[in-house]
């Protein structure tokens, strides 16, 4: 959906205010560009699948039940129809819906009643304490094992609860019990006729959190960790995200190592989002202030984890990058090398791989920031490129036995200098070794594009 509409005229005057001509031209080529790729096209878990769903869980006694806790304020009648009848039409039937409604009268609890299913409980809240209060007077009730976030103008696909039910049931026969869990999504308009960006997400990155909140929807906790957590007002706009970075850093535990295995990323769609001229996805103007809120969450979490740093904005909205007042690699236990990308006429040749040796984001213009914009962001890397590498100090004897030479630096730096290499060498091969090496140390890769 890149055809020119007046929400994209709106998103690309914001990012003029905020980015100046040069970037934005850049910004309106690399979008006419996208669009000519081939349309995004949904497609649901068919009847027959759902009816096989239905059956697995009721044959197979998954024994686990979700709360879906729903802020609701002054909420459109047929919004709130279509979000229950989502949850009404899921495949997997373990679940209660908590609707705390914030709203002055009571408009709501007719239409939830009338659905007759005693899954659905309406409350109806004396007075509206902003969105993050409102959750945690919802998360007082819960009955369930996890919980789901769900907006109230928001639907699930009739697959949501089965796929992490599967998902959770799978890591528990292994012995693990998972403390959060999240999905792909993408969007849809007023009307849901229409469904576009998808939002296919990595599994966890915890550097690729510390930008954006790629996580969003749909995501689900273990109840004892959200109510433990609870929601901070003072980030209201942002809740969600300052809820992630502090269950991730729960999760992870001390310094930041270990523990990614209970935070699980399940790669198809169940969550869309429902954008209109209110939201902050199609209206840029519309939460300025939860932008601001982000960032605030973002050096909450840096300051607290003792890093010196400083969270501030990116050019695109709700994306942001801190900012070290030294290497990263002094500042943070959890990392054990740094690296830039390698360019060449202009474009991506090299930076970033994966555990296979693709190059992430090769060929992609200099000026261009990529799918979702993630070319440009600070994230966990599986290896990177030995050719532009900076190593922790503690590390360079494992370098030594990694790669037959030792770690000498180019004039200046404090980047590898690849030239000391064996002629023939091959750097991708290399640079995969160092980089198991180091992952397998406990380490973090962080790359960083600029």
């Amino acid at each position: 959906m890149r055809q020119i509409n007046f929400a994209n005229l709106k998103r690309t005057v914001y990012f003029l205010k905020r980015n100046g001509i040069k970037n934005t031209c850049f910004e309106i080529k690399e979008r006419l560009e996208a669009g000519k790729q081939p349309p995004y096209v949904w497609v649901p878990a068919s009847s027959e699948q759902l009816a096989a769903q239905r059956r697995r869980a009721e044959e197979e006694k998954y024994n686990l039940k979700f709360s879906i806790v729903v802020p609701a304020y002054r909420t459109p009648e047929n919004c709130l129809r279509e979000m229950t009848e989502s949850l009404l039409a899921q495949s997997y039937p373990d679940w209660e819906l908590i609707l705390a409604d914030a709203t002055e009268e009571d408009v709501l609890s007719g239409i939830i009643e009338g659905f007759h299913d005693a899954r659905l409980r309406y409350v109806h809240l004396n007075g509206n304490q902003g969105i993050s209060e409102n959750t945690n007077r919802a998360l007082e009730l819960v009955s369930g094992d996890y919980v789901g976030l769900l907006d109230h103008d928001d639907v699930l696909t009739p697959d949501a609860l089965y796929e992490m039910a599967a998902r959770i049931r799978e890591e528990r026969q292994g012995g693990r019990e998972p403390m959060l869990l999240y999905s792909d999504e993408d969007k849809c308009n007023g009307d849901m006729t229409v469904f576009y960006e998808p939002n296919q997400k990595e599994d966890f990155n915890l550097d690729l959190l510390l930008c954006n909140n790629y996580i969003c929807h749909f995501m689900v906790m273990k109840t004892e960790l959200i109510q433990k957590l609870r929601f901070r007002k003072e980030y209201d706009g942002a809740q969600d995200y300052d809820l992630a970075l502090r269950a991730v850093e729960a999760i992870l535990g001390n310094k930041l190592k270990g523990g990614e295995e209970f935070i699980l990323h399940i790669p198809k769609v169940l969550y869309h989002w429902r954008c209109h001229s209110g939201s902050t996805a199609e209206n840029p103007w519309s939460k300025e202030y939860a932008y601001e809120a982000g960032r605030r969450a973002l050096q909450s979490f840096a300051d607290k984890n003792g890093w010196k740093a400083k969270a501030v904005n990116m050019s695109h909205p709700g994306f942001y990058r801190l900012e070290y007042n030294e290497s990263p690699l002094k500042c943070r236990e959890d990392l054990g090398a740094i690296g830039g990308r390698l360019k060449c006429k202009g474009r991506v040749t090299g930076g970033r791989m994966t555990a296979e040796g693709k190059v992430l984001y090769e060929g992609l213009p200099l000026n261009y920031s990529g799918y979702l914009h993630r070319a440009v962001l600070q994230q966990d890397a599986a290896a990177l490129d030995i050719r532009n590498i900076v190593l922790k100090d503690s590390l360079r004897t494992l370098f030594k036995e990694i790669t037959g030479v030792s770690y000498i630096v180019s004039p200046g730096t404090e980047k590898f200098d690849a030239s000391v290499l064996s002629e023939g060498t091959d750097p991708v091969e290399i640079s995969l070794r160092l980089g198991k090496a180091l992952r397998e140390q406990g380490y973090r890769l962080l790359y960083l594009p600029e």
